[in-house]
């Protein structure tokens, strides 16, 4: 369920909004500041050793040298990050396959197809040929369950589109919104906090799926509330969101989601592909982090910095599988809006500056979500409507303005109740 996570402490500093718009620049780690700086074809990724170590894939022993010049480890490889970029944009230009994905492994120096159970021996086959002619680097790979997006429209949910998490707060520096999953429900889907219809969350007005996956909901009364720069992990517990940054192939990562909670595991990938039935997104975070059917658009982080929301995946959590994530700077990027990151602990707001890249630095094992902070239930959807009416809270000459609001608020009302009407229709029959 789509819960805003509302902290009861520190009660002395509200959140405040952390740069990170089209124009900024995050610090993206030391692996892939090499990377960049050495150039793609004389690289081939960077990852985090389990010593807490970059490590570097590099092509000549020149730029392995600048590597250990730079304090992290080099290691040679074959296949330059050009011609792993190259196998990727050939298996693009073949034909599309519902079920199958891939990415670059750095630590292997391949790129992996991965093909879940619902391809076919003809399509696998196919493929199999496409990767033999890109050379022997291509990896082939069979996995159990089906790729899917994590959406779940077989119990009570939040909106007609089906049942998601909530990822993050933003901000276009006047209203508030939550970043979630691009696939939890076309622009106009109304999400409430309750099954029956009760409670309005707030209404999806930006979305971008298939190609990437994030969406925006806007808050019914323009704000995330109180603690808007905390997660919820569920057990009413949540974690401070101080920072937005990229992640690391190796990175130890959280996750959490309104089905299976709070959960743990590596960076297996960057940029990978995935070729779920309802279209292809590329440039995903993946993981052996698990999810279910319920987590799309949970947030993904790691020491209170903000990564990725929830995509898609195979397997589960008794099981195990694969799961991906988008990542939270492009959405941000691409949307024009502002991660809500929470005070430090004592008061102190923290500072909008660029991420930090300690994570990306730190032993696969030895990372944690972030600092904790108690969470609370939604607020009334009504504050906004209980605001404007109150006499005490408008100066001289400001209830025209009110009274207009009002009858804004009515007309979205008006709007949203036949929404609602929709959604109560479709899944009575749920409600026992």
């Amino acid at each position: 369920m789509v819960t805003r996570a509302v902290a009861t402490e520190p009660p002395a500093a509200d959140a405040v909004p952390f740069a990170a718009t089209a124009g900024d620049v995050v610090d993206q780690g030391p692996g892939a500041r090499l990377v960049s700086r050495l150039g793609t074809d004389r690289t081939a990724g960077s990852w985090i050793g389990t010593d807490g170590r970059t490590v570097v894939a590099v092509t000549d022993e020149e730029a392995a040298r600048e590597v250990e010049r730079a304090g992290a480890k080099p290691k040679m490889v074959r296949h330059s990050m050009s011609e792993l970029k190259s196998a990727t944009q050939t298996l693009r230009s073949g034909k599309r396959v519902p079920g199958t994905a891939w990415a670059m492994d750095y630590r292997s120096n391949e790129v992996v197809v991965r093909g879940d159970s619902t391809v076919s021996a003809d399509d696998w086959s196919a493929l199999t040929e496409v990767a033999e002619d890109i050379g022997g680097f291509v990896r082939m790979e069979r996995t159990q369950g089906t790729f899917t997006t994590r959406l779940n429209g077989a119990t009570p949910i939040l909106s007609t589109a089906g049942r998601c998490s909530a990822g993050f707060n933003v901000t276009d520096g006047t209203r508030e919104f939550i970043l979630t999953a691009g696939h939890c429900g076309p622009e106009g889907s109304v999400w409430f906090s309750d099954g029956r219809g009760r409670q309005e969350v707030g209404t999806t007005v930006g979305a971008s799926f298939p190609g990437d996956d994030y969406s925006l909901i806007e808050y019914a009364d323009g704000r995330a509330g109180e603690g808007a720069g905390v997660v919820a992990i569920g057990d009413g517990k949540g974690v401070r969101i101080t920072g937005v940054g990229e992640p690391a192939v190796g990175q130890r990562v959280f996750r959490s989601g309104s089905t299976s909670g709070l959960r743990d595991g590596e960076v297996t990938a960057l940029n990978a592909t995935v070729n779920y039935p309802e279209g292809t997104v590329s440039g995903l975070i993946e993981t052996n982090v698990c999810a279910e059917p319920g987590d799309s658009g949970g947030p993904m982080f790691s020491e209170g910095i903000a990564l990725g929301v929830t995509s898609g995946g195979s397997g589960d959590c008794r099981t195990g599988g694969t799961t991906y994530f988008q990542p939270v700077t492009k959405a941000l990027s691409a949307l024009n809006v502002k991660l809500i990151v929470a005070p430090q602990e004592g008061g102190q707001s923290a500072a909008p500056s660029p991420a930090p890249s300690g994570p990306a630095a730190a032993a696969p094992g030895g990372a944690s979500p972030g600092s904790s902070a108690p969470t609370s239930g939604i607020p009334s959807a009504s504050t906004l409507l209980s605001r404007l009416t109150d006499p005490r809270n408008v100066g001289p000459g400001l209830l025209v303005i009110g009274g207009s609001m009002v009858a804004l608020v009515a007309t979205r009302w008006i709007r949203a109740e036949q929404d609602r009407r929709a959604y109560q229709r479709h899944y009575s029959a749920m409600w026992g």
